[in-house]
């Protein structure tokens, strides 16, 4: 497995914010299986060396992952990936709920999905 700091690419020149952009890729690298579940990762000022961005920066997105259940800070011994994605059991959850509601509507299958294509554009 490849370092953090090997494929995490931030572009100052984006729209997007960096902090967001390395929260983004960090997800990225947890869903497509480069951060697996108990991965250690660098400490902020090792990342922030590594991509050369200001350590705020990184703690920031760090910080939004660890409150969104993505990452786990433990302590002295450093952030790690946490056991679990959270989005699975909340997509869960939400996906769950709008099948109730669709069936209490008398919307079949297709129909709810046309919706779900919709809300996303």
């Amino acid at each position: 497995m490849a370092e953090l700091g090997d494929w995490v690419r931030v572009d100052p020149h984006a729209a997007r914010p960096l902090f967001d952009q390395l929260r983004s890729q960090i997800i990225d690298g947890i869903r497509d299986g480069q951060l697996t579940p108990g991965t250690r990762l660098p400490t902020v000022r090792e990342l922030a060396g590594q991509i050369n961005l200001a350590v705020n920066t990184v703690a920031r997105a760090y910080r939004e992952l660890e409150t969104a259940g993505i990452l786990e800070t433990r302590g002295r011994f450093g952030t790690f990936v946490a056991r679990s994605d959270p989005a699975d059991a909340a997509m869960a959850t939400a996906a769950n709920t709008y099948v109730s509601a669709a069936r209490a509507l008398g919307i079949d299958k297709k129909e709810a999905l046309r919706y779900v294509e919709t809300a996303f554009g």
